[in-house]
C-alpha cells in the first residue's frame, strides 16, 4: 500500500518503516561474523530535520534514551573502559568486551569491559601509540572533536570538517572495527547539517540508536557554536535485519508513528570541555509518547 504523506503524523519516520519493509522485502540472506545471519541490501539513506530542536528518536517501539546519552557522553570524553557504563545501567558494550570476546580479537592485554582503540579513542585521540588500560590513557594523537568543532566556528565554509573513527592501522586493536565510521559537519546559513556513514546497519536494533545519538550529537555542537540544528543525514552500506528479529521487525512495521518529542540540554557549552562535563540530567526530553518497548536480543 502506497503511504500518503499528507495523511499520516511522522513521515520521517515512516520512511525508517519502508527501510525496514523493504530489506525484508528485498535483502538476500547472507551469513554474518555472528553466525545468525541477516536479511541484507545495500545502500541506504534516510533524512531527519533537526529544527527547533526536534528529536528524531523513534515513536514505534519506546527507546533507552538514558543509553543512547550515555554512550554518547562517553565516547565525546573519549573513554574506553565500558564498565563505567554499566555502572549506570548501561549494558550494551557488556557483550562485545567480555573477557572471551576479547580474547578471541587476540586483544588478550585488554582488562575485560575495555573498547581498545575504537570509536571515543579514535574521537579523541586519532592514531594515539598509548595502550588504553583505562579510561584515563595519555593522548598523544589527533583530537579530532575539538578540530571540527574549531573548523565550524573559525571557517564554517570547509567542506573538511570531519570525524573518522575508521583508521586501517589499528582496526585489530578495537574490541570492534566501527560500524558508523565516519561524520561530517556542514555549515549552511546558520544552520550545522550533520551527515555519518555507516558500513554495517542493524536496522532494528542498532540504527534507531545510531539516528538520535547523532542528532544529539549535532545539537550539542550547534549549541557550542550558536548555530541552529539543521539537517541530520544517514547513509548506510550493508543496510541488514539479522534474521532472530524477523518477528520483531514484522511487528514494529504494523505501527503508526506518532510526532518526534525534542530535547534542549539546561547548561551552556561553547567547548568540548563543556560537553565532557554534561550528565544525563542536562538533557530535558519534552512530549516523548511512543508504543511499548519490542525485545531482541543483540547478535555477539
Amino acid at each position: 500500500m502506497k503511504v500518503n504523506f499528507n495523511m499520516i503524523e511522522n513521515a520521517e519516520e515512516i520512511e525508517y518503516i519502508n527501510l525496514l519493509k523493504k530489506i525484508l522485502e528485498n535483502g538476500s540472506v547472507k551469513k554474518d561474523r555472528t553466525g545468525i545471519g541477516t536479511k541484507s541490501i545495500f545502500g541506504s539513506q534516510l533524512r531527519f530535520s533537526l529544527k527547533d530542536n526536534t528529536l528524531p528518536l523513534l515513536t514505534t517501539k519506546k527507546m533507552f534514551l538514558k543509553g543512547i546519552i550515555e554512550e554518547l557522553l562517553f565516547f565525546i570524553r573519549g573513554d574506553t573502559d565500558t564498565k563505567k557504563l554499566e555502572a549506570k545501567g548501561v549494558n550494551i558494550w557488556k557483550g562485545n568486551t567480555s573477557k572471551q570476546f576479547l580474547n578471541n580479537r587476540n586483544l588478550n592485554y585488554l582488562p575485560e569491559g575495555n573498547l581498545g582503540k575504537g570509536y571515543g579513542y579514535q574521537w579523541r585521540n586519532f592514531g594515539g601509540t598509548k595502550i588504553p588500560y583505562t579510561s584515563s590513557y595519555d593522548k598523544d594523537g589527533i583530537d579530532q572533536l575539538k578540530d571540527a568543532l574549531n573548523l565550524i566556528k573559525k571557517d564554517p565554509s570547509s567542506r573538511k570538517i570531519i570525524v573518522s573513527a575508521w583508521n586501517p592501522q589499528q582496526l585489530n586493536e578495537m574490541a570492534l572495527e566501527p560500524c558508523h565510521l565516519l561524520f561530517q559537519f556542514q555549515v549552511d546559513n546558520g544552520k550545522l547539517n550533520l551527515q555519518w556513514y555507516q558500513r554495517s546497519v542493524d536496522t532494528f536494533l542498532g540504527l534507531p540508536f545510531n539516528i538520535c545519538s547523532y542528532a544529539i550529537l549535532n545539537i550539542l555542537f550547534a549549541k557550542a557554536s550558536n548555530l541552529t540544528p539543521g539537517e541530520l543525514i544517514f547513509s548506510g552500506g550493508d543496510t541488514h535485519c539479522y534474521l532472530n528479529h524477523i518477528e520483531q521487525v514484522n511487528e514494529q512495521i504494523k505501527r503508526v508513528p506518532l510526532h518526534f518529542p525534542k530535547i534542549f540540554i539546561e547548561k551552556n557549552i561553547s567547548s568540548i570541555e563543556d560537553m565532557e562535563n554534561l550528565s544525563f540530567e542536562d538533557f530535558k526530553l519534552i512530549d516523548y509518547k511512543s508504543y511499548p518497548t519490542i525485545k531482541a536480543d543483540m547478535a555477539i
